[in-house]
C-alpha cells in the first residue's frame, strides 16, 4: 500500500471514563431513581438535558467508556439546532460545524440537480450543519457534565436485565467493577439500533430492510471545495452505483458508495478494495491533494419502527424505537426530536403536573412522525438504491431526461429532513384554520421571524430590549403569544396563566406589540415593529397562539372573533386537555 494511503486517526481525542459503581446495599443501589436513561449518545444526552431543564434528576447508563468512535450521524438539522440551543449546548455545534444550504446531483458527468433548503433573512440558524457524531456527543456530554447536580452518568455500565412492571422497573447492571440491581420509576431506552431493552421486552421492529449495501469511508484531505451534499449516479469511477460525499470539520470527508449486486460485503471493506475506488472518485472530482483513510464500515438501509413507543413504564426513543434510512439525514435528527418531545412530558408526569396519559401522546406523535420520515426516506432509498428492475429503469429514465426536462429534477431531490407537524395529535386544541390565511397550525412548530424581545427590569432604566427571534420565546413552559391585545384580553389571559402557576404549571403571557412603550407595565413582551410576525402568522389584533414547552403550537384563535372570556376559556380547556 502506498504511504499516501496509510490510515490516520480522527482529528479528535475522546476522553475516557472509568467504570461507575454506586454505593451498594446487598448488591443493590438502595436509592430508587425517578428516571434511568439507558444509553448515552445524542438521544440519551438530549433526554437527560431536557429533564434537567425541568429540574428532574436522571441517571444515564452508558456501556462504553467514551463518546462514540467511527462514522455515524454527520448532519444536524435546523430543528435539531433549535432543540440543542434550548438544552444549552449550541455554541460548540455552531463553532465547529460546517453549515450548508443545498447540494448537487450528477448523472455520469452531467449535473442534473442543484437543490437548496429553505434559507432566508428570517432564519437564526442554518438549515443544516455537518458535524461528526463524536463531536455531537461530546458537546452534549459537556453540557450534561455542567448539570451534574441533576445528571449522573455511569460509564462502562451495561444493562444486563430488565423487569418491567406497572409501577416501574428493576434493572440489572453489569460493570467491570461488579454487578448490581437498581430500581427506577421510569426507563427511557435510548440504546440504539441493537437495543437490549427492546429485545428484552420482546418488541419487534416492523417494516422494510433493503438489500442494497453501502460502504462508508472517512478520509482526511485538504480541499477548498464548499460544504454541500454531493451525489453521483452511475459515475465513471463506480459504474452502476451511487456515491455520496459530505465535507466535515477537520478536513474529514465522508464517502458512501453503493455495492454492486453480488459483491461480497466482507471483502468490499478491505483496504485493497476500498482505497482504489476512493482514489478513482477523487480523481473524477478533480481533487489532487494528498489524502489518508481514517475509517471504513458498511450498512444497509432500514425502514423499521415499533407500533408503540410506550410500554408500561418504559419509553423507547431514537434507533431503539425506529430505524430510518439515512437518505435525507433523518436518523439522529428524528431521535433528537424524540428526546425533545419526551422530556417535558415525562417531567410533567413525574412532578405531578400531568397524568400518565400525557406519555401516550409521546408515542402517538412520534410514531406519526416516524411514519412521515419513513415515507420520505423510503422514496429516497428506492431512488438511491433501486430495489427492483422496474425502479432501476425508472431511475435511469429520470436521470437521463432531467437535464432536458428540469421538471423531473424533483424526483431526484433527496427530501432533506424537516420539522414534523403533529396534525393528528391528541393534544391539539382548537384551530381557527378557516380564519387564518397563514401561520403555523395546531401541532406545528413555529415559523421563524426576527423580533425584538423586551425583558422586564427592576432598574430605573426600565425594560431592556434586545434583538432576537420568535423561537427564543420557547421555554420550559406554556406560552401565550397575544397579538396587539386589548387590556381585557390581556387580563383574561393573565388570570389563566396565574391559575396555572398556582398549580405549579409554568406559563407566561407575552404580548406582541409594535413598540417597546406598548408593552403593558414594562412586562416581558415581543416587539414586532414592522408587523412581519403578525403578517407571517396572519394574526389580527387580539389573535392568540398558545405554545407547548417544546415549541409546537397547541392551539390558536383569531382576534376579533371571540370575546376575551371565550379565548381564556379555550386556553384553559386546551391546557386541561393536554395535561389530562
Amino acid at each position: 500500500m502506498s504511504a499516501a494511503y496509510e490510515f490516520v486517526p480522527y482529528p479528535f481525542a475522546a476522553r475516557t471514563y472509568g467504570a461507575s459503581l454506586p454505593p451498594l446495599h446487598d448488591g443493590r443501589d438502595p436509592q430508587r431513581r425517578p428516571i434511568v436513561v439507558v444509553g448515552g449518545g445524542p438521544v440519551g444526552y438530549c433526554t437527560a438535558l431536557g429533564l434537567a431543564n425541568h429540574g428532574v434528576p436522571v441517571v444515564v447508563l452508558e456501556a462504553d467508556d467514551s463518546v462514540c468512535f467511527g462514522s455515524r450521524a454527520i448532519c444536524i438539522s435546523r430543528r435539531s439546532l433549535e432543540i440543542v440551543e434550548r438544552l444549552g449546548a449550541l455554541p460548540g455545534f455552531l463553532a465547529e460545524g460546517l453549515p450548508w444550504t443545498g447540494g448537487r446531483s450528477y448523472y455520469r458527468d452531467q449535473e442534473v440537480l442543484h437543490f437548496r433548503m429553505p434559507q432566508d433573512a428570517n432564519q437564526k440558524l442554518p438549515p443544516m450543519v455537518n458535524l461528526a457524531q463524536y463531536s455531537i456527543e461530546q458537546f452534549l456530554l459537556d453540557a450534561c457534565e455542567k448539570r451534574s447536580d441533576l445528571i449522573e452518568i455511569r460509564w462502562q455500565s451495561r444493562l444486563a436485565g430488565i423487569d418491567s412492571r406497572d409501577d416501574g422497573a428493576r434493572l440489572q447492571v453489569s460493570t467491570p467493577r461488579g454487578d448490581y440491581a437498581m430500581d427506577a420509576d421510569w426507563v427511557v431506552a435510548a440504546d440504539g439500533g441493537r437495543s437490549f431493552v427492546r429485545d428484552a421486552l420482546g418488541l419487534k421492529l416492523q417494516g422494510n430492510s433493503y438489500e442494497g449495501r453501502y460502504v462508508i469511508v472517512d478520509i482526511q484531505m485538504e480541499s477548498s471545495r464548499p460544504t454541500e451534499r454531493l451525489a453521483y449516479f452511475d459515475p465513471d469511477c463506480n459504474r452502476g452505483s451511487t456515491v455520496l460525499v459530505h465535507k466535515q470539520p477537520g478536513n474529514v470527508w465522508r464517502i458512501d458508495y453503493q455495492l454492486q449486486d453480488g459483491e461480497d460485503p466482507e471483502a468490499a471493506i478491505l483496504p485493497e478494495n476500498v482505497l482504489p475506488r476512493v482514489q478513482s472518485l477523487l480523481a473524477m472530482m478533480g481533487e489532487t491533494a494528498p489524502w489518508n483513510p481514517i475509517w471504513t464500515g458498511i450498512y444497509k438501509a432500514n425502514a423499521l419502527t415499533l407500533d408503540r413507543y410506550r410500554h408500561q413504564r418504559v419509553l423507547l426513543a431514537g434507533d431503539a424505537a425506529h430505524l430510518v434510512p439515512i437518505f435525507g439525514v433523518r436518523g439522529a435528527n428524528s431521535g433528537i426530536d424524540d428526546a425533545d418531545n419526551l422530556a417535558w412530558k415525562l417531567a410533567y408526569v413525574i412532578q405531578g403536573r400531568a397524568g400518565e396519559g400525557l406519555l401516550d401522546s409521546y408515542s402517538d406523535e412520534r410514531v406519526y412522525a416516524t411514519h412521515e420520515n419513513l415515507s420520505y426516506g423510503t422514496k429516497s432509498t428506492e431512488f438511491m438504491a433501486p430495489p427492483s428492475f422496474a425502479f432501476d429503469l425508472m431511475r435511469r429514465a429520470v436521470l437521463s431526461l432531467a437535464v432536458a426536462h428540469p421538471q423531473l429534477a424533483s424526483l431526484i431531490n433527496p427530501r432533506q429532513t424537516s420539522a414534523i407537524t403533529y396534525l393528528r395529535s391528541p393534544l391539539n386544541a382548537q384551530d381557527d384554520g378557516a380564519l387564518f390565511g397563514a401561520g403555523p397550525v395546531a401541532g406545528a412548530p413555529l415559523l421563524e421571524c426576527p423580533v425584538q424581545l423586551v425583558e422586564p427590569s427592576t432598574s430605573a432604566d426600565g425594560p431592556q430590549m434586545r434583538a432576537g427571534h420568535v423561537t427564543d420565546v420557547v421555554r420550559n413552559r406554556f406560552t401565550l403569544l397575544a397579538f396587539a391585545p386589548q387590556p381585557a384580553l390581556l387580563q383574561a389571559l393573565q388570570l389563566q396563566a396565574d391559575a396555572l402557576l398556582a398549580k405549579d404549571i409554568p406559563s407566561a403571557v407575552l404580548p406582541v406589540v409594535g413598540a417597546v412603550d406598548e408593552a403593558p407595565g414594562g412586562a416581558a413582551a415581543v416587539v414586532d415593529a414592522k408587523g412581519q410576525l403578525a403578517a407571517m402568522y396572519d394574526a389580527q389584533p387580539g389573535a392568540v397562539y398558545m405554545l407547548r414547552p417544546d415549541g409546537h403550537v397547541l392551539g390558536r384563535w383569531q382576534g376579533g372573533r371571540h370575546a376575551p372570556a371565550d379565548v381564556a376559556a379555550a386556553v384553559r380547556h386546551a391546557i386541561d386537555k393536554a395535561l389530562a
